[in-house]
């Protein structure tokens, strides 16, 4: 696991492109995913040792904000381990009595948020999506006893830096039995199978 990583969002794919370049070319980190998102802007993930990481972010960020074209970055020391785990891809099981389901305008705002929220109480991380199929928004669902995943909303846009960015966090408690297992196996409405809990009304074809 990465000491350190770094998520740039660009609103141009060429000077994505252009930003990762010159970042790899000027120091040695791994470059953990790249590419582009709704709604035509470019995400960077790249990870090392702390030193590395941060010279590499300020590297994009200078091409960036040279080309007017940054459009939200974050630097995690130490991320949260939970976090890097998402990241690669993983989730968990929504176990849980309260879900907490957060959307942030920009990928690097939603980890700069969780990374402070999950080192902080004691919640657990479901799942994290950057940009993709969202419109460009990031989403995050956290679950945990209610009063830490209220305590979470309530620090949300203060993790934030510019607390404009967070468009929504909804409590759910006492999550229904079907959407847990719902949101068990994703949160992509393409992927959804069709759900008909015991008693409920059916539609006949």
């Amino acid at each position: 696991m990465s000491q350190s990583l770094a998520l740039l969002e660009f609103g141009s794919v060429a000077v994505g492109m252009l930003a990762v370049d010159r970042m790899l070319k000027n120091s040695p980190v791994a470059l953990l995913r790249c590419g582009t998102v709704h709604p035509g802007r470019y995400l960077a993930l790249v990870g090392g040792s702390v030193a590395s990481t941060q010279e590499a972010h300020s590297e994009g960020v200078l091409v960036g904000r040279e080309a007017g074209s940054l459009v939200a970055e974050v630097c995690l020391n130490d991320p949260a381990p939970s976090l890097a785990e998402a990241l690669e891809g993983g989730r968990k099981e929504p176990n849980g009595d309260t879900l907490g389901v957060c959307e942030v305008s920009t990928s690097p705002g939603l980890l700069g948020l969780m990374d402070r929220i999950l080192k902080a109480l004691p919640v657990g991380l479901v799942e994290v999506r950057l940009a993709d199929d969202l419109g460009g928004r990031a989403l995050a669902i956290i679950h945990g006893e209610l009063s830490d995943v209220q305590e979470a909303a309530v620090m949300a846009p203060s993790c934030l830096k510019d607390n404009s960015q967070l468009l929504n966090f909804s409590v759910i408690s006492r999550l229904d039995d079907t959407l847990r297992t719902v949101l068990g196996e994703g949160t992509h409405f393409a992927s959804c199978r069709n759900w008909t809990p015991h008693g409920s009304e059916t539609v006949e074809g």
